[in-house]
């Protein structure tokens, strides 16, 4: 195994990268070490990059599109962690879109672990309920509904 030193600069390239291919459409699976660790809400831990594609695939089975705003997103860093905090929007195969600030779904933060230029650790945090289905088990969110509010 080769190890090879990185800057901050680099280990924020690649994770940038990650979002620029997803907003593109294209395969993300290259940025993740052979051994990497994918964390999806409501999918679980995916290991491996033969896992981290299946994951991809059924994420990718239910959105047409997704835009993340990354010119607007925190950005923290620390050694090999690199931590993104941002919004996006976009639209599921069935039709329905979501934005960030509209609709319940938008609102993610992902954490990332990389070394020698291949992401070795993401776990993404989101609500994964792009079309706003699942809201009547939420009060909360009922009585918002009944005086004509949005999340």
């Amino acid at each position: 195994m080769e190890t090879r030193p990185m800057t901050d600069e680099q280990r924020k390239a690649v994770a940038l990268e990650y979002f620029r291919r997803m907003d593109r459409g294209e395969s993300v699976v290259d940025l993740f070490d052979e051994h990497a660790a994918f964390n999806f809400p409501k999918w679980g831990i995916a290991r491996g990059r033969a896992q981290i594609e299946s994951l991809f695939r059924d994420l990718m089975g239910i959105l047409e599109s997704v835009s993340h705003d990354i010119a607007h997103a925190n950005i923290i860093q620390q050694g090999d962690m690199v931590v993104v905090e941002g919004t996006s929007s976009g639209t599921m195969r069935s039709g329905q879109a979501w934005r960030a600030g509209v609709t319940h779904a938008g609102h993610w933060c992902d954490v990332f672990e990389i070394r020698d230029f291949r992401i070795q650790r993401c776990y993404v945090y989101l609500d994964p309920d792009y079309g706003d289905n699942d809201t009547e088990r939420y009060p909360w969110l009922q009585r918002r509904a009944a005086r004509g509010e949005r999340g």
